[in-house]
């Protein structure tokens, strides 16, 4: 099912900020980055999901995974941050590499410039004014939502 996140502002790259972005979702890629009216003229049909703050790409987690009890709930810790990749020195063990695999989170041997694309991998995160995450969408699936 295609979806669309919406948000007030998109911050696509570094240097780019579109007011009422949105980006259209199909199964893992993006299909469309535009305005809330441009892309739901596109698809019509798709599921729109409105939310506050800042859309843009998800992060690379640079540091050591947080302490939790499996690595399951450490790769989750991680994308609760907006975080959609981990480095290949932090995620060390077996364990963890099987826990991100099997949650489409990437590990990368060096950190990389993240940006929203169209055909690129559909990895975003909402954050709010204060930089609280309240939404983290892996490989085109929403797996974080802040309550």
């Amino acid at each position: 099912m295609l979806t669309i996140h919406a948000a007030d502002r998109l911050r696509l790259d570094d240097a780019t900020l579109l007011d009422g972005g949105a980006v259209a979702v199909e199964g893992d890629r993006i299909a469309a980055v535009g305005t809330l009216a441009e892309v739901r003229e596109r698809f019509p049909a798709a599921r729109v999901r409105q939310w506050p703050g800042v859309l843009g790409p998800g992060r690379v987690h640079e540091g050591p995974l947080p302490d939790a009890p499996s690595p399951r709930e450490r790769v989750h810790a991680v994308l609760k941050t907006g975080a959609v990749a981990v480095l290949t020195q932090h995620a060390g063990t077996p364990e963890l590499r099987s826990a991100a695999a099997r949650n489409d989170v990437l590990v990368l041997d060096r950190s990389r410039p993240a940006a929203v694309v169209v055909a690129g991998r559909a990895d975003l995160a909402v954050f709010d004014d204060g930089g609280a995450c309240l939404a983290t969408v892996c490989a085109g699936r929403l797996v974080h939502r802040r309550r």
